[in-house]
């Protein structure tokens, strides 16, 4: 009888910042279909998601990939619901409505390799700093570049396990790597990072590095922070080929500047100060190719006649591209009304 491994993988209840949590399930002749994969449970009580006398939570699979590093694997990646069935408080992807995956989405997800014996990023001394940002954004060479090894082992197998990866490069500072996904439905682009995430986390492990989330991990210094652009797009924004619609519908951010911070990561005033290619958290503005603004209007999509997409440049690099995408919907769908 043949065996597989199904790692089922779920968001957990901690706050402000979920984590990662999964464990593995041995299945019977299994026929690598997501419909074949069963509902399963897990104790609530153990990772804030339920009290201890009554602790079932339920485990509803969403999308399977192979797991190229282990053999005769899955993973299996759920949302949380409740007991009953009903989608649980800590579960963002519930609260998506994009069911005709009009939305299409990539996310930039920024992170520091990080040192767990010395508590800095791959690549600092353990006491003062190494040479000032610059040299290290997209850098090639053992002076500039930390951790290549993990990073394309982490790309290799993201591919073969068929998420969209899109493409890597190292950042602006010592230890910060970039990747990036793509995916058509924001449910889908959820989905792919989240695992994607899991895979980089399990790969660190070998080299006995963690991954940073944190959006300003190196506190109130020169060094760059770490962000998750959010780029996006719909069938208006696609074809509409109109200044006036896409003016439109950025307007539409500017009112609900809080709503949109509030699910874009913790502690991301840390990174958005106005200064290192961000706009003020307070703030709100737009402009075409404006690293430095709350939306950037991409020049390709202005010379494509005003027919392509956003980039939503606030959200934080430990966001929730669940819920990042659902209020992103949300504020577009609003604007599409007057536009």
């Amino acid at each position: 009888m043949a065996k597989t491994k199904l790692e089922y993988i779920w968001l957990d209840g901690y706050k402000p910042t979920q984590s990662l949590r999964s464990k593995t399930k041995i299945a019977n002749n299994f026929s690598g279909k997501l419909e074949d994969c069963p509902m399963w449970s897990f104790d609530g009580s153990s990772t804030e998601q339920a009290e201890g006398n009554s602790s079932d939570c339920l485990l509803k699979p969403v999308a399977i990939f192979p797991d190229p590093d282990r053999k005769n694997a899955f993973l299996v990646m759920t949302e949380v619901l409740n007991a009953d069935g009903t989608a649980h408080e800590s579960n963002g992807r519930s609260t998506i409505e994009d069911d005709d995956n009009d939305f299409w989405f990539g996310f930039e997800q920024e992170y520091f390799l990080w040192d767990p014996e010395i508590d800095r990023p791959l690549g600092f001394p353990a006491e003062g700093y190494p040479a000032p940002q610059g040299p290290y954004y997209c850098s090639v060479g053992g002076k500039n570049a930390f951790g290549r090894e993990i990073i394309e082992e982490h790309l290799d197998i993201c591919l073969e396990a068929g998420i969209n990866v899109e493409g890597i490069n190292a950042e602006v500072a010592t230890g910060q790597w970039e990747f990036q996904v793509f995916a058509k439905g924001a449910k889908a682009a959820g989905d792919q990072i989240w695992v994607s995430r899991y895979i980089l986390e399990r790969t660190a492990e070998k080299y006995g590095l963690s991954i940073n989330w944190h959006p300003k991990p190196l506190g109130d210094t020169d060094w760059n922070g770490s962000g998750m652009h959010a780029n996006f797009s719909n069938e208006v924004l696609r074809t509409c080929g109109s200044k006036e619609t896409y003016e439109s519908i950025c307007e539409a951010f500017g009112p609900v500047v809080k709503e949109h911070i509030e699910v874009y990561g913790a502690d991301n005033d840390k990174r958005l100060t106005g200064a290192h290619e961000t706009q003020s958290i307070d703030k709100f503005s737009y402009g075409v190719s404006d690293r430095g603004a709350s939306i950037r209007i991409p020049i390709a999509t202005v010379e494509n006649g005003w027919k392509g997409w956003l980039e939503d440049r606030r959200p934080a690099s430990n966001g929730d591209p669940y819920k990042i995408a659902a209020r992103i919907i949300t504020t577009v769908k609003t604007a599409e009304v007057v536009a």
